[in-house]
């Protein structure tokens, strides 16, 4: 089944007040990072991170490991869920469940930012999860199982304590590590920092508060946010140590540097 009918038919089932609810809409502004929110339209709920982009849930499986049901989400208008990127997919959350896909007979623990931790044994995975250990065990769609890595095996159970490893992660911030922007902002005649400087594998947001387009486009044209319309925002990633240079493709004059250390 797929997930946006099952979330439309628990919320029927499991509260029936929340088709009520549907017509309550928060205003963006008001949406704190760690919510759960979803459209007027579409059933689809999506995790609000900690870096400003949305992260889906790839199927019912996975929300439920990290919530009992959908009673905290929230609302929010089509046209401002459609102004938040998306980040990616959201993996099960460590310790609760393991998994497998239906070409590899092996069976993984998940650990903290979807690292799978394949258990060797079934001396071993019951050690870890006890005498029902099979029971506790879901298959991931091979389209799905790129959203992990490989990790360490399990070799005793030792190695992985669920209850420590769920403990560890409350939430899906913490679990993808995710980190707050920087915020740069853009007038109609400059970028407002000329230089900024972060920590590799942090996130910058480009806000135009200007009444113009504008760009954020890498002066050997190898990144960009695109077009950036009047009160319009847009992220990226910086993985990798390094001087990246760029400017407005609109206004050539405007330009500025993020410094990644």
């Amino acid at each position: 089944m797929k997930f946006p009918v099952v979330i439309a038919a628990l919320l029927a089932l499991l509260s029936p007040s929340f088709a009520l609810a549907a017509a309550v809409v928060t205003p963006i502004s008001q949406i704190q990072t760690g919510s759960l929110i979803r459209g007027t339209t579409f059933a689809a709920v999506y995790y609000l991170g900690r870096d400003g982009f949305r992260y889906v849930f790839p199927n019912d499986k996975t929300y439920f490991t990290w919530y009992a049901d959908f009673s905290s989400v929230k609302f929010v208008s089509d046209a401002d869920l459609a102004k938040i990127q998306i980040g990616g997919n959201v993996t099960y959350r460590p310790g609760t469940r393991m998994v497998k896909i239906n070409s590899d007979p092996k069976v993984y623990a998940v650990d903290e930012d979807g690292s799978l931790r394949w258990m060797m044994s079934e001396d071993i995975a019951i050690g870890t999860y006890g005498a029902a250990w099979n029971t506790k065990i879901d298959d991931v769609p091979d389209a799905f199982f790129g959203n992990y890595r490989a990790g360490a095996n399990v070799e005793s159970p030792a190695d992985f304590v669920p209850a420590s490893v769920s403990a560890s992660t409350p939430d899906i911030n913490d679990d993808k590590r995710l980190k707050s922007a920087t915020v740069l902002n853009i007038s109609d005649d400059s970028f407002d920092n000329a230089s900024v400087t972060i920590k590799a594998g942090s996130p910058v947001r480009w806000f135009n508060n200007g009444a113009n387009k504008h760009t954020a486009t890498a002066t050997d044209l190898s990144w960009g946010t695109g077009t950036i319309t009047p009160g319009g925002n847009f992220a990226r990633y910086f993985n990798d140590p390094g001087t990246y240079t760029f400017f407005c493709s609109y206004h050539p004059e405007m330009k500025a540097v993020v410094i990644v250390e």
